[in-house]
């Protein structure tokens, strides 16, 4: 199944380019110490301690370019530092945020592109607003929500804090590739059980946090949970400056491709060129234009001596 239609973070490139100019520098001079011990070697010798430096050159940039596939730490841990210069999921005015032109607005956040998924908008009945988004590939789903959150503390601690005192009979918390992660298991039909498996990420005023289920909930190596994890790291938050309390949903919209998108913005720059009041037809110097006015002479007077 192919997977994402979008390209490398750009600061990732520039870390890999100036690694291999390192590397390449090191090499040169290890190449050229061993050419002054080994003077007398003959050409075959030199000849095979080059192709043997270029396997090892080779394999390490295999390996760091193995490191710069991942979107997000492979390794679970209690903390997610480096967003918005790492990892994501991303805030818009970050600045190495992935280009979004292609993905697909929501409002609140920018959703990638993902082969094979199904998307599930959830509405309020009553009013029909848009609250969040489900995605499902194959046997998983990732709910995804974005809340506002204060200007300088974290959200996630504190929802996470709060789904552990509610449910504290069956919820546990685990370090995962996201930080400190939340198992549930929550209770579906006939009495069954589901586990879920809940992250939170914090941004700048806003956190965005995602639900788990399926295989994407109980196998961290499985192909469906790497996937899901890359396409929520990959989301494009906009908080907007609407004034909203914390733990406040950010304010979505139905979905907008990026070809609606693009048509609205070309639609509204054209708008802005066209002249207001503009004259129709060509413009003739004899014109006459008829002024009318409500003005009428008053009354004359005639003085008396």
């Amino acid at each position: 199944m192919g997977l994402f239609g979008f390209g490398k973070k750009k600061h990732h490139d520039d870390v890999v380019a100036q690694r291999d100019d390192t590397r390449e520098d090191d090499d040169s001079q290890k190449l050229s110490d061993e050419q002054n011990i080994d003077a007398h070697d003959d050409a075959a010798d030199a000849q095979a301690a080059s192709s043997a430096s270029q396997q090892v050159t080779d394999t390490a940039a295999g390996d760091e370019a193995e490191d710069t596939d991942n979107d997000y730490p492979t390794e679970p841990s209690e903390e997610y530092e480096g967003r918005g210069e790492d990892w994501g999921p991303w805030d818009v005015d970050d600045e190495y945020v992935p280009d979004y032109d292609e993905y697909l607005d929501l409002g609140a956040y920018y959703i990638p592109f993902l082969r094979g998924i199904e998307l599930r908008i959830k509405a309020s009945r009553a009013t029909n607003a848009v609250l969040g988004a489900t995605i499902t590939y194959g046997s998983s789903s990732l709910e995804v929500e974005a809340f506002a959150a204060p200007k300088t503390l974290g959200l996630w601690d504190d929802v996470r804090a709060d789904l552990l005192d509610s449910k504290s009979d069956v919820a546990k918390e685990v370090p995962g590739v996201f930080g400190t992660e939340l198992i549930l298991p929550v209770p579906i039909k006939e009495g069954k059980m589901v586990t879920t498996r809940i992250v939170g990420v914090d941004g700048p005023r806003w956190m965005l946090r995602g639900i788990f289920s399926g295989k994407a909930a109980t196998d961290p190596d499985n192909e469906e949970t790497q996937a899901l994890n890359r396409f929520f790291s990959q989301i494009v938050v906009e908080r907007g400056e609407e004034p909203l309390a914390p733990r406040d949903l950010i304010p979505m919209h139905p979905p907008v491709t990026p070809g609606e998108r693009k048509a609205a913005a070309e639609q509204a720059q054209q708008a802005d060129t066209e002249i207001p009041q503009r004259p129709k037809g060509p413009f003739d110097s004899d014109q006459q234009v008829e002024q009318k006015t409500t003005l009428s002479r008053g009354p004359m007077f005639s003085e008396v001596r």
